[in-house]
């Protein structure tokens, strides 16, 4: 009889096109379902994506049958302990390419094979793994359009045909480590395959045709808008796989698929990039922006907790930053808009609010929100992007034009109608006068930008 096999769960909580279920099944007809909880990955975590984890884990469990054994410690200690209570031969998993992810996988594969068992790496989170779309080079891409069409010509594999009678689970040898009730203010998405599936269904409709009309295309910047996907945390924890969506996108050719396959290309992109250059998840890509001066002491701590708690007196940001601690989600365009008044008008390090960011968003995402800081910052993968410094109040006038988004998250305002809500100032009961001129601090964030532009 074939020894079971171990299917160790990391972004990957889903049954359906799972590439690690095919690679086990041939050489095994037994799996046990592992999962890992590694204080390494939950100590920047926050209390959103904490609860959200636990949630996509009960409804795996659920999907197993009630199968799925739950270890709380180092996975270089827990996992080989546990393939060798099973007697299993090969642990498999979707391959991971982030900086920790990779250290410790090659510490996970070390210990493994001391003992004659084997890591496989079957499958990623993303389209295409990072490391296979190469410039003509030989190395990674720097700019996003020239990866983008390198993406679409090296193409992706077709969805894996799997589901959860693809394997035999077998019960685990002993019971789970329980997992912590975590109390979270945070109205978050329902958890689980299930749900992401039946999300992307329901958004997915206005792609199934090859028309033109208004949607995703030219809605998708408009946070006042319910336009946008909303598969972030599915995709973060791998409830769905970015190949599923493009092959249900297959024959659709209007402008909202081709935005929605280009914002999923985004994603591999920054993989990519943090795949070849790990150390952006914490330094500037690019070296020149070490030298930009940025503030520190008591006002500027001052400032990032106004910005923190959305008191900044700039209403389209500081409705951003209350809805991220509301639902632990921004939307993008808010994202980027918050960014650049922390970098641009407060003068204040990009990893500063990136930090924030990873801790309260249930979506986060290391390749993801340290680039997407970094584009905004200017010290990124973009060409020129220091004079880009976003306007609070044009972008609020573009973006929300009736002023409904700031209205809902900033409850002081809701006796001012219209886009006259974006103006800073107003004097409403509660609400804080701006913080900063923006007009001024936009002059002397070019003045900093300046003085590294030629090095």
């Amino acid at each position: 009889m074939a020894a079971p096999a171990v299917i160790w769960f990391r972004r990957d909580l889903r049954l359906r096109d799972l590439p690690t279920l095919l690679s086990a099944a041939d050489t095994s007809d037994d799996a046990l379902a592992l999962f890992v909880v590694d204080p390494a990955l939950l100590r920047p975590s926050g209390a959103a994506r904490r609860a959200f984890l636990a949630g996509c884990l009960r409804a795996l469990d659920d999907d197993l049958g009630g199968r799925l054994l739950i270890r709380a410690g180092d996975p270089v200690d827990v996992v080989p302990a546990v393939a060798a209570q099973v007697g299993a031969r090969d642990v498999h998993v979707s391959a991971d390419y982030g900086p920790y992810g990779s250290r410790r996988d090659a510490a996970v594969a070390a210990a493994l094979a001391e003992n004659g068992r084997e890591l496989v790496a079957t499958g990623s989170p993303y389209a295409v793994a990072p490391g296979r779309v190469r410039s003509s080079s030989g190395g990674g891409y720097r700019v996003f359009t020239a990866y983008r069409r390198a993406w679409y010509d090296h193409g992706w594999r077709a969805p894996a045909d799997t589901d959860a009678g693809t394997l035999n689970w077998i019960a685990p040898p002993s019971a789970s480590d329980p997992l912590p009730e975590i109390d979270v203010d945070a109205t978050l998405p329902v958890p689980g395959e299930a749900a992401a599936r039946a999300r992307w269904a329901d958004f997915r409709t206005g792609f199934d045709d090859t028309t033109d009309a208004p949607g995703y295309a030219t809605d998708r910047d408009r946070p006042d808008l319910d336009a946008t996907s909303r598969l972030s945390a599915y995709l973060k924890f791998g409830c769905l796989h970015p190949r599923t969506l493009l092959r249900d996108l297959r024959n659709a050719t209007g402008d909202n698929a081709a935005t929605f396959r280009s914002e999923l290309a985004w994603r591999d992109f920054y993989a990519d990039v943090l795949h070849h250059r790990p150390e952006t998840a914490r330094c500037n890509y690019d070296a020149r922006f070490d030298a930009l001066p940025h503030d520190s002491g008591p006002d500027a701590d001052r400032d990032f907790e106004a910005w923190c708690t959305g008191r900044t007196g700039y209403p389209i940001v500081d409705a951003g930053m209350r809805q991220l601690l509301a639902e632990g989600w921004m939307h993008n365009r808010v994202r980027m808009i918050t960014a650049s008044f922390l970098t641009k008008d407060l003068h204040l390090p990009w990893w500063r609010g990136a930090r924030h960011f990873m801790t309260h968003l249930v979506d986060g995402d290391l390749a993801s929100n340290q680039h997407g800081w970094q584009w905004t910052a200017g010290s990124g993968t973009d060409a020129a992007p220091y004079f880009r410094v976003f306007n609070p109040v044009t972008q609020g006038r573009r973006f929300d034009p009736d002023g409904d988004y700031v209205r809902r998250w900033v409850p002081e305002l809701r006796g001012i109608a219209g886009g006259r809500v974006h103006l800073p100032g107003s004097g409403a009961p509660g609400y804080p006068a701006p913080i900063v001129d923006h007009a001024t601090e936009r002059l002397a964030a070019l003045d900093r930008y300046a003085t590294i532009k030629g090095r």
